[in-house]
């Protein structure tokens, strides 16, 4: 694996979350962000009333931005998103994970939460040099975020759909 188990979770919840705000949004409910935080093994407070939701939702963009941005420009957001969100490095285990990077209270709002553990998993990704790793959907009709944690970055589509659609458009150019 390139980055840490931690790391490589925060990426692809981020990415995750960057791309639902494409068409058709898939977060549009407080059950759609409990399974979110669920499956993204997100702990700590989990409010899930609307307002929670609505300030996740808000984060989007500003995820998209990091994640599509250059190697600079992500430097520049990183550290506004550890600054806002107070950051505070801190080694934890919980559950059944080991050791791994916490930088903001299991009390803070979970946008909060989200920005700052984006950051950190961006904190490697820059020092690594491997924004390569990070790029938009090779579909012409998608604009989805895709992380790439392939050992031999071969990975240009951002869902299974994506590539499918795409591999039936490649036979059907071949056929005719």
């Amino acid at each position: 694996m390139v980055f840490a188990h931690d790391t490589g979770l925060a990426l692809q919840s981020a990415v995750w979350l960057a791309n639902s705000a494409q068409d058709p949004d898939t977060l549009t409910s407080t059950e759609q962000l409990a399974a979110f935080f669920v499956d993204n093994g997100y702990t700590g407070r989990l409010v899930g009333d609307r307002a929670e939701l609505e300030d996740v939702r808000a984060l989007r963009p500003t995820l998209r931005e990091l994640l599509t941005s250059s190697r600079d420009e992500a430097v520049e957001i990183v550290n506004r998103l550890l600054r806002d969100g107070h950051a505070l490095p801190q080694l934890v285990r919980h559950g059944q994970t080991d050791w791994h990077l916490h930088a903001t209270d299991d009390d803070e709002p979970l946008a909060t939460r989200i920005a700052v553990e984006t950051a950190m998993a961006m904190i490697d990704v820059v020092r690594a040099d491997e924004m390569s790793r990070l790029d938009v959907c090779a579909d012409e009709d998608c604009r989805g975020v895709v992380l790439d944690l392939s050992r031999n970055r071969s990975r240009r589509f951002c869902s299974t759909a994506c590539g499918n659609r795409a591999a039936v458009a490649a036979y059907r150019a071949r056929q005719a």
